[in-house]
């Protein structure tokens, strides 16, 4: 609790000597200021909050019953004890029904005068406890009025993701488990026919292709829900960016797969991921171009070297995205608006750059866009270059900006 302070007004220059004697030794640890007059008392109590005020009622000019009007007016809260003389209990009972909280009779009774003024004292200190607990407790109520908003708007907003979850998940995964029934009835039939080995090879190829989709579909919910509940685990290794990125596009243009082309500056680019999880993302990337590419054009793989960065920039020759869709692709079962699939066909939940953008996020990297209408786009992958503590001393030229490797791939 902070030291009491006290305010002494009257025109008794013996009387200001006395009574803040009487309460240092009485009271201890106080704070006791004095003057002479109600108007230089009035200027006091204007600039400091007083626990309590002691005024003569007897004084020349304002007296104690017109300071006590206007402490009244200033500071209602604090206490104010009037000093009157034996005998002046007309005084009292006015000072009292103005408002002051007790009265002292001339000659003062130190023992009286102290417990008064200690009672003054601590009935304002509780008081100001108590406006400071209620200010304290509305504060809280906001505080939890704000947190029940927040959860609540939080629980409308999951609700409404998992409906769209729904609606989503049910539409994607209604065609190719109506595909899947319909050829395994159709192949049924043909068992109690005679057997046409080009209608049994077409209807498997039909449903692999079937099961591929859900996979897919499966694959991605799989990955978002992972990332959603930090069940998500990188193994991280020391690898070669340029064999990854060569590893990836092998993978993705095997078979009837795209041409590619390559030219490979730097042999090594070193950093540590996860690389499978880095072939998702790339891949990701990948499809995409292709997907939202008109055939035949290219998409360049540009691998570069930034300061303690490697960059991995996939350029298409696209439809594009508009500004405002650029940040939104990101987010979960997001699909920008009347922009078409320009070769094969729509596949998933609009998971695949949300979790894309996370893998890379948790390698301390970042995943963006650049694009524009028409023009195609530049998805571009940051990752930290592994730096050897040995030999952390570098050529200032190799940090410099600098291709590493260029692939094209043309459909």
């Amino acid at each position: 609790m902070t030291t009491p302070s006290i305010l002494i007004a009257d025109d008794d220059t013996a009387l200001l000597r006395a009574l803040p004697q009487t309460l240092y030794l009485r009271m201890g640890d106080i704070h006791v200021d004095t003057c002479d007059s109600a108007e230089r008392g009035l200027a006091m109590i204007r600039e400091h909050d007083y626990d309590a005020i002691v005024s003569d009622i007897k004084m020349p000019g304002m007296d104690g019953l017109e300071l006590l009007a206007r402490i009244q007016e200033l500071r209602p809260e604090t206490p104010t004890l009037l000093i009157t003389g034996h005998g002046e209990y007309d005084l009292a009972i006015r000072a009292l029904r103005g408002g002051a909280y007790d009265y002292i009779l001339k000659p003062i009774d130190r023992d009286s005068f102290v417990a008064a003024l200690q009672r003054a004292i601590q009935a304002y200190q509780l008081r100001r406890q108590v406006v400071e607990q209620h200010i304290a407790l509305s504060q809280h109520a906001r505080s939890l009025e704000w947190q029940v908003q927040k959860r609540t708007s939080e629980l409308v907003n999951a609700n409404e993701l998992k409906d769209k979850f729904l609606r989503i998940v049910s539409h994607e995964l209604k065609a190719p488990l109506s595909g899947l029934k319909g050829m395994t009835q159709f192949l049924y039939k043909q068992l109690d026919e005679e057997v046409n080995k080009q209608v049994f090879k077409q209807g498997l190829e039909d449903m692999s292709h079937a099961i591929g989709r859900t996979e897919v579909l499966v694959q991605d919910l799989l990955g978002t829900s992972m990332m959603d509940s930090n069940m998500f685990v990188l193994h991280r290794k020391r690898c070669n960016l340029v064999q990854l990125c060569q590893r990836v596009l092998s993978e993705y243009t095997a078979g009837a797969g795209p041409d590619v082309t390559s030219e490979i500056v730097a042999e090594t680019a070193e950093v540590e991921v996860d690389a499978e999880r880095i072939c998702q993302v790339l891949i990701n990337l990948l499809s995409n171009a292709r997907k939202y590419s008109v055939s035949p054009s290219t998409i360049t793989i540009r691998l570069q070297q930034v300061g303690y960065e490697a960059w991995i920039q996939v350029e298409d020759q696209g439809v594009g995205i508009p500004q405002e869709e650029q940040q939104p692709i990101f987010e979960q079962f997001y699909r920008a608006p009347g922009i078409e699939v320009q070769s094969g066909e729509q596949t998933g939940l609009g998971l695949g750059l949300y979790i894309a953008r996370k893998i890379v996020e948790r390698h301390s990297g970042c995943l963006d866009v650049e694009s524009t209408p028409g023009q195609g786009s530049t998805f571009t992958v940051i990752l930290p270059i592994y730096i050897n503590q040995e030999a952390i001393s570098q050529n200032s030229e190799n940090l410099a900006r600098h291709t590493l490797a260029t692939w094209t791939l043309t459909h």
